[in-house]
């Protein structure tokens, strides 16, 4: 079993360093060829910190582990908001002044709502994998279209533009992508395969397992730029992370066991963590849109945050 731990740890290890790396080289050909900063962040970056998630989640529908692509896809939006934005916001309470940011929030509850319906019934069918993937390009595009149309005021341009790469070669660039594209599948292969061993020998559920240990590895990378954001002032990018991570883990993450292995879910995945899910992001909303303006997501609420999380850990291996 030690070995099994090891492989996690290593897959888990490359599989964050290559979807940065194959962000950064994304992110910089876009630039060196042109498209705008807030393009960039809004598409390639937002889309980049789910792709951890999303190759999971292809892996384990591959290779028959439907509950853990979908554990996987919910545990990572419980843990983005109740533990990374639990602890960013200890360490700092974060202002929310972006109009991209308030334009964004209600979309998440809406993608919210339409994932429950679909895993109401108890099942994950195909052509619902096809409409949250449809949706997933949808937003994409309409993403792209928002980066066109944000004021140039708003502060969320500023700070997208200090995340963009500068100075790398379109063919540093293309390397970092290719080292991506390779290690990529190739870790998230391991882990998946360790991870399903660590589940069998602990004697837990593969929904359990999508939903604890490969959720909170996968939200990592979230948890440090959203500290490193609120440190340096990027108070709007560090909550954008997390609201367009959670968007695409959704529709991508959770399209992706509907696409390749639909079929009935656990039990617990619709008759209990859905729910904790959609309470925690309807909390969020709450938490961080105010109608007068004024928006904060205090230490308090962090706290509250952090709270459920420790709660829901309890209740899942109570």
């Amino acid at each position: 079993m030690l070995v099994q731990i090891l492989i996690f740890v290593a897959g888990l290890a490359v599989l964050s360093w290559s979807a940065d790396r194959f962000v950064y080289g994304a992110s910089a050909l876009a630039k060196n060829i042109g498209i705008s900063p807030m393009m960039i962040g809004l598409t390639i970056v937002a889309m980049g910190s789910s792709a951890p998630e999303i190759v999971v989640s292809a892996i384990a529908s591959i290779n028959g582990n439907m509950n853990t692509a979908v554990g996987n896809a919910m545990g990572s939006n419980i843990t983005n908001i109740a533990l990374v934005l639990g602890i960013t916001a200890l360490v700092k309470p974060l202002c929310v002044s972006s109009t991209t940011l308030k334009r964004e929030m209600p979309v998440l509850i809406i993608i919210s709502l339409i994932a429950v319906f679909f895993m109401y019934d108890g099942s994950l069918e195909h052509y619902e994998g096809v409409i949250l993937f449809g949706l997933f390009i949808f937003m994409l595009a309409g993403m792209a279209w928002l980066s066109l149309q944000v004021d140039k005021e708003d502060p969320l341009m500023a700070e997208t533009a200090d995340e963009i790469p500068k100075g790398v070669t379109n063919g540093w660039a293309l390397i970092w992508i290719a080292a991506g594209l390779v290690l990529l599948p190739l870790s998230a292969h391991f882990l998946v395969g360790s991870a399903v061993e660590i589940a069998r020998f602990f004697g837990i559920s593969d929904l359990i397992i999508g939903l604890t240990i490969i959720a909170l590895g996968t939200s990592l990378p979230e948890l440090a730029a959203s500290i490193a954001g609120v440190m340096k002032g990027e108070h709007d990018l560090a909550l954008g992370n997390i609201i367009g991570s959670n968007i695409f883990n959704l529709l991508a993450v959770l399209g992706m066991p509907g696409l390749i292995a639909p079929g009935p879910l656990d039990p617990d995945a619709y008759g209990r963590d859905m729910y904790v899910m959609l309470g925690l992001t309807l909390l969020l909303f709450l938490f961080s849109f105010n109608l007068k303006g004024k928006c904060q997501i205090t230490r308090l609420e962090g706290g509250l945050f952090v709270g459920c999380f420790l709660v829901y850990q309890y209740w899942l291996f109570g």
